[in-house]
């Protein structure tokens, strides 16, 4: 839009000023809220703003798998029993289980639960809800869960603080159920069909947790509100809002402006430079989780849709592309020094060496790199070039793979081109594509029909694991091909492992299996684990008190086991927020764009029909 002349030099004066002042004062509040669109802060409330770009895909607990989906569900929800932040042990009084006890073979376990919690709605909190929880699982055999509920055939109220399981074997996990304990008065009229289909768990989210989901908008931001009623004492803020950025890099710049108070998932670029700003702290943390490259190995027999290439589906020729993969130049270029190289599905450095569940790979069974070990067993299992085209055959045709790395994954996207190039130089043609998780996860899960189709070649994605291995163990065995399975990978004596693991007590003996059990998998190689990532993280310590780090400070100050950092971090009495100053800068900016208004008013009405713009 331009001055018309005939508005004379006064007007033309006005216009300017009005420009320049909205200008300067969009630009503020443009600094304020760089990255996407945020809810604005009503006044006097102390909000905590954190910023992340990994979206949450669905606030079903049922249905959504991103680790930003289960940080929200871990403060709007209660475990039963809760990991203490420290060493992430479990802990009476952490979760909800105040105690509990197990019968001398290890098949019943009996809970007492805190009288105390309320669920958000104001309605009581009992160990009816606590079993409800469980048997909705149990009897539906709800996918994202039952892994969890190994041996569990009953599970009991007998009074309103008091829960009893029972178990067909004694439990070794019973302990580490990630399963966030729901109301009965909502759930239940919840079809189990539709809760792992079409169920949205819409806001306001009613739970048990010390912040209740009162606002989501996908791609921008998620809302949560203090519960000051949480039966383990009122979060000292009054607000979390996650704050969703499409550029990592524009996060960072957020981080550093003040405008948010930490930030997960930093990219690597800016790590160490936001370390080095006066008021944040950034931290490299260990984690329970491990970055891999992922191959379609559905066997064509039992799944004859898949639309896998098939020689993925002999372990000769994924053995193969171990040898294929320079770890070290994975994690120092891929992860530019930010990761650790990967060898195996439980991850490195996180155990304590008294109960370290990671195996290692010695010396004479670790695949290394090197391309020529690589072509010599890709012609040992028979894909050899026929023709000489360069391009490996199998049945006359060149071997053509798909990769995909994800786009909300600079690491994802640099390891792909990494991958590429070296198995381009063993003989093989890689169609190499960038594409968002959601796009990913519909090719894992993909159905022709009624009938598994698995969609993909090979991908490189990750995943975040619980305290206890048994959930990362349990998502290679068969009966999980079609749900939380991503390879399509069965092996029988894998299956046998897995139940005999989860039903050791003895944590020695526990151990030795599960070991066998990382065994099988690096060496079937459904998965080439290729790295176990720090988590980046920085928060702002000077204005901000209360982080709390985890797992014997080598931990993250926000993840998604423990709420700990939630109800401690508080700002530093003697600062102004940042949701006071955003709130005084839309103030101003609101003040100040109604006077322009009014004097633009006034010589429109005096001009008269004179006042035009020409657009």
């Amino acid at each position: 839009m331009r001055a018309n002349p005939r508005y004379g030099r006064k007007r033309v004066l006005v216009l300017a000023l009005a420009v320049v002042l909205v200008a300067g004062l969009l630009w503020g509040l443009g600094s304020a809220l760089a990255g996407s669109q945020s809810p604005s802060p009503a006044a006097g409330k102390t909000i905590l703003r954190l910023g992340w770009t990994n979206d949450p895909d669905n606030l079903n607990p049922f249905i959504g798998y991103e680790s930003s989906s289960y940080e929200v569900w871990a403060i709007n929800y209660d475990l039963l029993v809760g990991f203490r932040a420290s060493d992430m042990t479990n802990q009476p009084g952490v979760g909800l289980a105040t105690k509990w006890v197990v019968s001398p073979d290890g098949k019943v376990w009996t809970f007492t639960i805190t009288d105390k919690a309320k669920w958000q709605d104001g309605q009581p909190l009992t160990a009816a809800d606590v079993a409800f929880t469980y048997n909705y699982v149990l009897k539906n055999k709800l996918s994202m869960f039952i892994d969890y509920l190994g041996f569990i055939t009953k599970v009991e109220a007998p009074n309103p603080t008091t829960v009893v399981f029972t178990c067909s074997r004694p439990k070794a996990n019973m302990l580490g159920l990630w399963i966030p304990i729901l109301p009965e008065h909502v759930w239940s009229k919840i079809k189990p069909a539709d809760a792992e289909s079409t169920f949205k768990n819409p806001p306001p989210i009613v739970g048990s947790g010390p912040f209740q989901t009162v606002e989501w908008k996908k791609g921008e931001y998620v809302r949560m509100e203090a519960n000051k009623s949480y039966w383990k004492g009122a979060p000292k803020i009054d607000e979390v809002i996650f704050q969703t950025y499409q550029n990592s890099d524009t996060m960072a710049q957020d981080l550093k402006a003040g405008n948010l108070q930490s930030a997960w998932n930093i990219p690597s670029a800016q790590f160490t430079q936001l370390g080095n700003e006066p008021n944040l702290t950034s931290i490299k943390c260990v984690t329970a989780g491990f970055d891999e490259l992922a191959f379609n190995c559905a066997d064509q027999h039992k799944y004859p849709k898949s639309k896998g290439n098939v020689v993925l589906t002999d372990p000769k020729f994924r053995q193969a592309l171990q040898w294929a993969v320079d770890k070290e130049k994975i994690t120092s270029i891929g992860y530019k020094g930010f990761a650790r190289p990967g060898s195996t599905i439980v991850m490195d450095q996180y155990y304590s060496p008294e109960a370290d569940y990671h195996w290692t790979p010695p010396a004479g069974v670790a695949y290394t790199f090197d391309l020529e070990k690589a072509k010599a067993a890709l012609d040992a299992a028979g894909y050899t070039d026929t023709n000489g085209d360069g391009i490996r055959d199998y049945k006359g045709k060149p071997i053509t793979l798909r990769l995909y790395s994800r786009a909300e994954s600079a690491e994802s996207q640099a390891c792909g081109k990494l991958i590429t190039g070296w198995f381009d130089s063993i003989g093989l043609k890689i169609n190499f594509q960038v594409m968002d998780d959601g796009a990913i996860g519909d090719k894992i899960v993909n159905k022709d029909g009624n009938q598994f189709a698995p969609d993909y070649d090979m991908f490189i994605w990750g995943w975040g694991g619980d305290v206890d291995p048994n959930f990362i163990l349990s998502i290679f065995t068969t009966d999980q091909i079609g749900n939380w399975s991503d390879c399509a990978w069965s092996n029988p004596e894998y299956d046998k492992l897995f139940l005999q693991q989860e039903s050791t007590i003895d944590v020695q003996k526990r151990i030795e299996l599960v070991h066998q059990m990382q065994q099988i998998v690096y060496q079937d190689t459904p998965y080439i684990v290729l790295a176990y990532p720090y988590d980046l993280e920085a928060y702002n310590d000077t204005q901000w008190t209360g982080w709390v780090r985890a797992n014997n400070n080598k931990g993250a100050v926000w993840y998604n086991t423990q709420p700990d950092t939630y109800l401690a971090v508080h700002e530093v009495s003697s600062v102004v927020t940042s949701s006071s100053s955003n709130t005084a800068l839309i103030a101003g900016i609101v003040a100040a764009v109604a006077i322009i208004i009014i004097i633009v008013v006034l010589l429109v009405r005096r001009r008269g029909a004179h006042a035009e713009v020409e657009g």
